[in-house]
């Protein structure tokens, strides 16, 4: 059994510019599965950079309002939503509201660094 508490884990600034905590990966866990699920936090006024990812993507936003932006269309995310990023399109997320913007970013397959395309 693997229980573990995202506040005990240490976080990273990630390519595109978010703070990361993975949660779960099959690299660092030895758990067998295909995909990683991370925690992202975008601080109040920041956005990610503008990026790519060879691996489809969901974020599941559980705290604060952002706008997400997926290639040429851009939308209005908040808690309790969820928004799928297709394999390689354009992305980034804003943080728009006046609180830190917190979802989990699902990835499959299992992200890795030299899949992420920074624009």
């Amino acid at each position: 059994m693997l229980i573990k508490s995202i506040a005990d884990i240490p976080s990273f600034i990630a390519g595109d510019k978010t703070i990361i905590k993975e949660v779960l990966h099959p690299k660092n866990d030895g758990v067998k599965m295909n995909y990683s699920l991370a925690h992202a936090t975008v601080n109040i006024g920041e956005k990610s950079i503008p990026h790519r990812l060879k691996s489809s993507e969901v974020y599941i936003i559980l705290n604060g309002i952002g706008k997400v932006h997926i290639d040429d269309s851009e939308a209005i995310i908040e808690a309790g939503q969820l928004v799928f990023i297709p394999q390689k399109a354009l992305q980034w997320i804003e943080n728009i509201g006046d609180s830190t913007l917190d979802f989990l970013c699902i990835v499959e397959p299992s992200w890795k660094a030299d899949d992420e395309i920074i624009e």
